[in-house]
């Protein structure tokens, strides 16, 4: 039988690598995302290389209608989603809490939280009708340890974090998976995004470090993806190896050498 992953924010970063990994594993692919340029391009691009069925939902995930019209139209046009992939989020400005931008905390709340929950209200009651079925929902190392300056995204990536526990509890009767996935330090477009386009800054969080790819994320999915029908990892964090925790990193030229 041919199994449908649907990815959110799929435009970029861990969401295409997540799409990559499963095109090339012969899943019919379901991306969304805001840039439709972007969506096509990755269209084509899956299913010229891997000969897969790719399927594009432009909208924006903090619109709840457009999330509404968006699986409905979905279901037109497939049987069933095997895994739903939570990976549209963001973090924008690091100010501390009485300088903060408040339409940044409402992107990131909007993004990160209320999209997270309204795409999961629509296909949720797909895996019920099914008995099956796997959600992702991929935090932050935010979510375990709040960092100066991050306070709302933080606190975002804590509702995520408790979000993923409680979808474990509720939906436990109908063979439902659900895993959360926390990166640490991960050179993607989220630094970017963060500093509003300063590219020379972005780099600079992730200077001397190793960071993480999005491929090793999209790896962590398949695996946890592909493990026999009775195991289910409720929760993972990783991080590159210099990195223990959000607020503890360090370079690569501090690692102690072999005598």
């Amino acid at each position: 039988m041919n199994k449908t992953i649907l990815i959110t924010g799929a435009t970029s970063g861990f969401g295409k690598a997540i799409a990559t990994k499963f095109a090339q594993n012969g899943y019919t692919i379901c991306i969304t995302g805001r840039r439709e340029d972007r969506l096509e391009e990755l269209k084509k691009e899956l299913e010229t290389t891997y000969k897969v069925k790719v399927i594009t939902l432009n909208f924006d995930i903090r619109n709840k209608q457009e999330v509404i019209s968006a699986i409905d139209d979905l279901k037109k046009q497939i049987s069933r989603i095997d895994i739903l992939v939570n990976n549209a989020g963001l973090a924008a400005g690091l100010s501390s809490i009485e300088d903060g931008d408040t339409d940044d905390w409402d992107n990131m709340i909007d993004t990160n939280v209320k999209g997270l929950l309204y795409i999961t209200r629509q296909v949720a009651p797909i895996m019920k009708q099914q008995a099956s079925g796997h959600i992702f929902n991929i935090g932050s190392t935010a979510a375990k340890i709040v960092y100066k300056n991050g306070n709302v995204y933080c606190a975002t990536k804590f509702a995520v974090d408790a979000l993923n526990q409680a979808m474990r509890i509720d939906l436990l009767s109908y063979g439902i998976k659900v895993t959360g996935i926390h990166p640490g330090m991960a050179e993607t477009e989220f630094s970017i995004v963060r500093f509003k386009g300063d590219e020379e800054r972005a780099k600079g969080v992730y200077a001397e470090i190793n960071p993480l790819k999005a491929e090793d994320i999209a790896d962590t999915v398949w695996y946890c993806a592909t493990l026999p029908p009775h195991v289910c990892i409720n929760d993972l964090t990783i991080t590159c190896l210099t990195q223990a925790t959000s607020f503890y990193s360090i370079k690569e030229a501090d690692r102690v050498k072999p005598e």
